[in-house]
């Protein structure tokens, strides 16, 4: 059979470590020297003209079908697929033109809605006590998610060199645990912004639960329409979102919102190396309107916004660490989601988790912290990065 054949020259390019394959008639195929790591069971044919207009699409929607089933370890797949030149990931046999995407303001508030308005209660079952989406910081092999997630925070704002009574706006500010942090433990006053309906109704509570109203304000609105100034600005997990042609337009902003040498700092998954920056299946199912910039796109849309830069930070390991942790959390939950949300929702959610670990311990994609000033590099920050962690022990990081 045409189809089989193909499916075998894909798999032989495909993995560099011992796999088996289990084909729909019953024949099966091992690849490479060794115990596999996995095995691959193809419970039907999947027309191979779908493969190569859309690999990703078209395999991760098999997975979510039970077309496919992985026995083993499904983020060592995808990770040594990433590693093969010639796999069906890389290969430009299988490349296609990067789709446009609409980044309207209505659009972005809908993507984020599809995925962050799922509801608070999903997050709430594999996210930490801190309710963060996002990278965590790992200091010490003993710390826990949360530790971690808190270590994040307060290492971003120590970045900032943020001073008492000064100003601060987080854009996509999530569940507030930044804005949080800044106005309780560094007394700043802190504004946050988010398009997510249940992020927006969440933190407005929280707000009035602790008494803050006039120390933290947060607004159900788009970054492109604040026209006020702050000392300093933070955008974690954001940029992601506003998509390649929006990239500019975003660093602008973030310029038009800081006051003279103000600061920003500014984390966001980011690539390494040349590629397309569009993933068909996360796009369709996970993040709609997506695009990951790689550094060089970043810092020459920052220099185009007279942004300087003061330090680049990858955190690449932290995040394939924090994926891992969550993929355990929500391994630990999956009864419960595949009550409340179905099987097809949980096989999405456990195939993003682990293939985005799997992408992260490759190397194919990273993520980086960026801090920027508004004014020459490094006005009214210390003269060497010595100070950030002198402040993230003095304020608990681990």
């Amino acid at each position: 059979m045409l189809d089989k054949t193909i499916y075998k020259q894909i798999f032989k390019s495909s993995f560099d470590a011992p796999i088996d394959v289990e084909f729909w008639d019953g024949e099966k195929v091992s690849y490479g020297q060794g115990d596999p790591i996995a095995t691959i069971i193809l419970h039907e044919v999947i027309p191979i003209k779908d493969i190569m207009a859309h690999a990703s699409l078209t395999f991760g929607e098999a997975y979510m079908d039970g077309k496919i089933e992985i026995k083993g370890n499904l983020q060592q797949l995808v990770k040594i697929a990433y590693d093969s030149k010639e796999s069906f990931l890389n290969g430009s046999k299988f490349s296609k033109l990067i789709p446009k995407h609409s980044h309207s303001e209505n659009k972005s508030k809908a993507d984020v809605q599809s995925h962050y308005d799922i509801g608070n209660d999903f997050y709430n079952m594999w996210l930490d006590p801190t309710m963060t989406y996002s990278c965590a910081y790992f200091v010490s092999e003993k710390d826990t998610l949360e530790d971690a997630q808190w270590n994040k925070v307060r290492h971003i704002l120590n970045k900032l060199h943020a001073q008492s009574g000064e100003t601060l706006l987080d854009i996509g500010c999530g569940w507030g645990t930044l804005l949080f942090t800044a106005a309780k433990e560094y007394n700043l006053e802190a504004t946050g912004v988010t398009l997510s309906q249940q992020q927006y109704d969440f933190v407005s509570n929280k707000i009035k639960e602790e008494g803050l109203e006039g120390r933290v304000h947060v607004y159900l609105e788009d970054y492109r329409e604040l026209k006020d100034t702050y000392d300093h600005v933070t955008s974690v997990g954001m940029f992601e979102h506003v998509g390649k042609e929006n990239l500019g337009e975003y660093f602008n902003q973030v310029n038009n919102l800081l006051t003279e040498n103000g600061t920003a700092l500014i984390h966001g998954i980011t690539g390494q190396h040349d590629g397309a920056g569009v993933d068909a299946w996360i796009n369709k199912y996970i993040f709609p309107g997506g695009y990951i910039p790689n550094i060089a796109e970043n810092v020459g849309h920052i220099i185009d916004a007279s942004l300087q830069v003061d330090d680049i930070e990858p955190l690449r390991r932290h995040y394939q660490k924090t994926l891992e942790i969550w993929t355990t959390n929500f391994h630990k939950v999956e009864e419960e989601v595949i009550s409340k949300y179905g099987e097809r929702f949980y096989r999405m959610w456990d195939l993003y988790l682990q293939a985005c670990a799997g992408s992260f311990e490759a190397g194919n994609i990273d993520v980086v912290q960026y801090l920027l000033t508004k004014g020459p590099s490094g006005t009214n920050l210390p003269m060497t990065r010595s100070y950030i962690y002198h402040a993230d022990v003095a304020s608990g990081v681990k």
